[in-house]
């Protein structure tokens, strides 16, 4: 997620608003962050001091922050060494602070990201305090996001214990008003299904007018996506929940250098398959451009996947405007 949002930041509303230009549209958004981590820094202060993993919204607030010099540095720096410090980042540490202070989580991240002077808004998709569960396809049970990622077996369910949960109200009315939502790029069972899994987030984006998008991870993932094709992607969101939502998935057509398939080549990882004909059967568009960024790792270029996000969002206004035109329509003749 904090790949797209770096690409989107030039194009969103500055703090206390600005002029709209043709190099940055006043556009907003809302990032919806799972919170399921529990290992490394935000594993470890999770269990210390029962808060909320801030280590992916981090990310976020740092990807979204005015200027990622110094400040987004200093956030992102990690102790190498020290009793108790090692391994924990400054700006985990510094969330927890703030999460003690204020005694709400939700409220230290917009702090936070106000010391950040980050566009747009961040959220945890809920406030409680949620273990990532999976049935794995030998039926084995596993607890835990890092256990499930070191998982042999295929996934077949993910849940959250506590079963049912909430999500802030702010998460549903930006839901509400969105022009577009996307789901990914990012780890599909540990980061993007799991927003899933709150109660009333389906439903919402159910309602919502806006486009549906899911951006398809570029390669497989040990222990969670192997072998997937982007079909297999879709039918394990559409299995937890948006079945039927999607209007379309973002999907890479750039090849993989070869310097870039032999990094993986040990894990015998590979780029996920496009199988076209199994996406139609599921009745979902499919959005192709040039999505790998010049990297000796495989990832996504921010640019381009942001370049594809504005898009849709256009898309979106313009399907919003249309169905607000039909409902004005019908209230004029009533």
């Amino acid at each position: 997620m904090s790949t797209l949002l770096r690409g989107l930041k030039p194009f969103l509303v500055r703090p206390g608003g600005g002029k709209r230009t043709p190099e940055a549209p006043a556009a907003e958004i809302t990032a919806v962050v799972t919170v399921t981590d529990d290992g490394g820094s935000s594993g470890r202060l999770r269990r210390e001091f029962d808060i909320l993993p801030p280590g992916d919204i981090r990310s976020c607030m740092v990807a979204l922050s005015e200027d990622e010099a110094l400040l987004s540095r200093l956030f992102q720096y990690r102790f190498a060494t020290g009793r108790g410090l090692k391994g924990h980042s400054f700006g985990n540490l510094f969330l927890a602070a703030m999460t003690n202070l204020t005694g709400d989580f939700a409220h230290a991240v917009r702090l936070s990201s106000e010391v950040l002077a980050s566009r747009g808004r961040i959220f945890p998709s809920t406030h409680a305090n949620v273990v990532l569960e999976a049935t794995l396809e030998n039926g084995a049970v596993v607890a835990g996001e890092s256990r499930i990622s070191r998982s042999k077996a295929r996934i077949e369910r993910i849940t959250l214990r506590p079963r049912r949960c909430r999500p802030l109200p702010e998460t549903l009315e930006a839901i509400a008003s969105a022009d577009l939502i996307t789901l990914g790029p990012g780890s599909l069972f540990t980061s993007v299904v799991p927003n899933l899994l709150v109660e009333g987030i389906p439903r919402a984006i159910r309602e919502s007018p806006a486009v549906k998008a899911y951006f398809v991870n570029l390669m497989w993932q040990p222990g969670e996506t192997m072998q997937f094709r982007a079909s297999d992607h879709v039918a394990a969101l559409y299995s937890h929940g948006l079945r039927g939502m999607l209007d379309c998935v973002v999907v890479n057509t750039a090849p993989i250098a070869g310097a870039q398939r032999r990094r993986y080549a040990a894990a015998r990882v590979q780029p996920v398959e496009v199988d076209y004909d199994r996406l139609a059967a599921l009745k979902v568009g499919v959005i192709r451009r040039e999505l790998v960024a010049q990297a000796p790792k495989v990832r996504h270029d921010p640019q381009a996947i942001a370049a594809v996000a504005l898009e849709l969002a256009a898309a979106g206004r313009r399907r919003r405007a249309k169905l607000e035109g039909r409902l004005g329509r019908a209230t004029t003749v009533r």
